[in-house]
């Protein structure tokens, strides 16, 4: 029997990789003799560069970047050995970079990022992911364009300053200075969201408040988003804001689509291609992919929900082991996702569950197999 096992980290307690140690050890309890084969993922946000060194050959390269708050930050992205760069953009311009109580919603800048696409450049990579999630940023990508030689100039013509509430300010935007090197690369934003650039349901209203924005700001944030709208359409000809997941990333979905001629693609998705998951999945018996939680909402591009994807075409059973089972669970049967089974096996705390979380994936896995087993002897 031949048992892929492709587990997302399980936040807080468990990476990709030491997930699926875990899911083997319990497996190998009931079938010892069997065929495992583990694959560290992610989907596109934290770990993607991880998991995607952890399955391709490739390095990983550090650089001091601008941080999302003007401070120099160290920052890192993976080169794989086909020349692939792979960019988490919340390493360079990530909410958890800059300390609570000087977290500026107004002035957080996606330049870092830029930086870290001119460095990919600099090593001749030929094709970008840029993982998006986890930012601290509203400015439209604006600050990553500028890093790349794009100018952004307000009336009196002098290039406007950092950050989302400077974007109302644009009143000019100058290529002509844009790195030539662009156009020969092909990029990719790893998303799985599905928000346009501004609105009620845009980058500043949905995640300004989880960036430290109040109302005001948030309103601030959102007309600067708009008024970036309408200066590409009148200054480069593009209408993007409206492609789901133009606001991902405080708008930086927008940014790639709109200053990199970019491409949005499910996060999941794109890891399994860059990995050539398809390729592992012949001759394969079983499935085994896992997350920390997993319910209704997960059908909205997580990872279990992708590989089950890819797996249903195949007609290869999937078995999904999660810390927490929540509401709708159920939707995710239709995602070539068969059963569910949950790491917790008595009432505990969640800190309990996290510090213990080794232990009870490796009995899921066993109990799972064990169950996998009494079916195989059922005429």
């Amino acid at each position: 029997m031949k048992i892929i096992i492709a587990s997302d980290s399980f936040k807080g307690s468990c990476s990709s990789k030491l997930a699926a140690i875990n899911i083997e050890k319990g497996v190998r309890k009931v079938f010892p003799d069997c065929d495992v084969v583990k694959l560290s993922v992610a989907d596109g946000g934290e770990g993607t560069v991880e998991a995607m060194l952890e399955n391709c050959k490739g390095e990983l390269v550090y650089k001091m970047v601008t941080g999302p708050d003007g401070k120099p930050v160290e920052a890192s992205y993976g080169v794989l050995e086909n020349g692939t760069a792979i960019i988490e953009m919340a390493s360079a311009s990530g909410l958890p970079i800059v300390p609570e109580a000087e977290r500026d919603a107004l002035r957080a800048t996606t330049k870092g990022t830029g930086e870290l696409i001119l460095s990919a450049l600099d090593k001749g990579c030929k094709k970008i992911i840029i993982g998006l999630g986890g930012s601290a940023t509203t400015d439209g990508g604006v600050g990553m364009a500028q890093a790349l030689g794009y100018s952004f100039r307000d009336v009196n013509g002098y290039e406007i300053g950092v950050g989302g509430k400077e974007l109302s300010k644009i009143d000019f935007i100058d290529t002509t200075k844009v790195d030539s090197r662009l156009k020969d690369v092909e990029f990719i934003a790893a998303c799985d969201v599905t928000n346009p650039l501004h609105g009620k349901n845009g980058a500043a209203f949905v995640y300004g408040p989880q960036k430290g924005a109040d109302k005001d700001m948030v309103i601030l944030l959102d007309y600067g988003l708009q008024h970036l709208e309408e200066q590409v359409k009148l200054k480069l000809n593009k209408d993007n804001a409206k492609v789901p997941g133009a606001g991902a990333a405080g708008g930086l979905g927008f940014g790639v689509l709109t200053f990199l001629n970019g491409t949005l693609n499910s996060g999941i998705k794109t890891v399994l291609e860059a990995v050539n998951f398809d390729n592992y999945l012949k001759e394969t018996d079983l499935v085994i992919t896992g997350e920390g939680r997993i319910d209704g909402q997960s059908v909205n591009g997580k990872v279990p929900v992708g590989i089950g994807e890819l797996a249903k075409e195949k007609n290869i059973p999937v078995l999904v082991i999660a810390g927490g089972i929540g509401d709708d669970v159920e939707k995710v049967y239709e995602y070539g996702i068969d059963s569910v089974m949950a790491t917790v096996n008595t009432a505990m705390q969640l800190s309990e569950a996290m510090y213990r979380s080794h232990e009870l994936m490796i009995d899921a896995a066993e109990r799972a197999m064990r169950m996998i087993k009494i079916g195989m002897k059922i005429k």
